[in-house]
């Protein structure tokens, strides 16, 4: 018998696989694949207060080993949210991790109040972190001033679990880390996309119309990993590790490197049922190495 149950401020996950927010959409649209029953738990795209039109196209590109986006946050807002999705989701045993988004302090405060009353989430996660927006975003993210204010007005604001997922755009991330920490975080996420572009020589342009997007993908996992190891060393707090998992044995690293959990990405574009692939990966490893529990081997590098 194995172990794979994972404790978020005090709320258990029946594993510890979750779908990165952007990738899985609200979870309708890989139900016929995955089973979200056996997921740890879904994190949904983007939910800001008012809708979100998103960047011009075009949005995606594939690279070496990865892929940039510049989706821009596109999202109907939180009340088509709460109305459409959310009620799908609940009809599963699973967490819903709420992604929020804003422009503004007041923005990330409305859209978390959004949810004031509303049954079926079990977590926030506040991005501070992304690159594809032309105000606020990643800009919080990067300043440590910034991440405790913008952590601790959402905070103070509502009583379900927060999440904050952070920038690797930044030079010192466990400063960053201990920033939202002490803004009130109960568990961080990292890392969200590193900055990059790409060229289309022939018609001299950037292929993406934002011309810069954020890169995800196996070509980020070694960052990704050395972050949440450096993150685990300065923090008592739980953390979500992703970037470039697209197995079991990558799942584990993460674990090594102190996550308590991993969430799933730019996989999930490539196998449509890589969750359930990497979660068969994590307990093969643990009985072909006789390892009864995720604690035993947490952090422990």
């Amino acid at each position: 018998m194995i172990d794979l149950n994972v404790k978020i401020a005090n709320i258990q996950l029946k594993n510890p696989i979750l779908t990165a927010s952007g990738t899985f959409g609200s979870g309708r649209e890989y139900s016929n694949l995955v089973d979200l029953n056996r997921l740890g738990g879904i994190i949904v795209k983007g939910v800001s207060h008012v809708p979100w039109p998103g960047n011009k196209p075009p949005r995606i590109a594939e690279t070496h080993s990865g892929m940039l986006n510049s989706i821009g946050l596109q999202n109907p807002g939180a009340k088509a949210f709460i109305k459409e999705d959310l009620p799908f989701l609940k009809q599963y045993d699973t967490k819903v991790i709420v992604n929020l988004c804003g422009h503004t302090i007041d923005e990330y405060v409305a859209v978390a109040k959004d949810f004031d009353g509303v049954s079926g989430v079990d977590f926030f996660e506040l991005n501070i972190s992304c690159p594809n927006i032309d105000k606020g975003g990643m800009a919080f993210g990067t300043d440590v001033k910034l991440v405790e204010q913008v952590v601790s007005a959402v905070k103070s604001c509502t009583k379900i679990p927060l999440i904050v997922k952070l920038s690797p755009n930044v030079t010192d991330i466990a400063s960053i880390a201990q920033a939202a920490e002490s803004g009130g975080a109960d568990a961080l996420s990292l890392i969200n996309t590193l900055i990059g572009m790409k060229v289309d020589i022939y018609s001299r342009k950037p292929v993406l119309a934002n011309t810069i997007g954020g890169l995800s993908g196996p070509a980020i996992k070694p960052v990704a990993l050395r972050m949440v190891y450096q993150v685990a060393k300065r923090v008592s707090i739980p953390i979500i590790g992703m970037g470039g998992i697209m197995t079991g044995e990558d799942a584990i690293e993460f674990i090594m490197a102190g996550a308590a959990a991993v969430a799933v990405g730019t996989a999930n574009f490539v196998n449509p049922t890589a969750t359930m692939d990497i979660l068969k990966g994590i307990e093969d490893f643990m009985k072909f190495q006789k390892v009864s529990s995720l604690q035993e081997i947490r952090g422990i590098i």
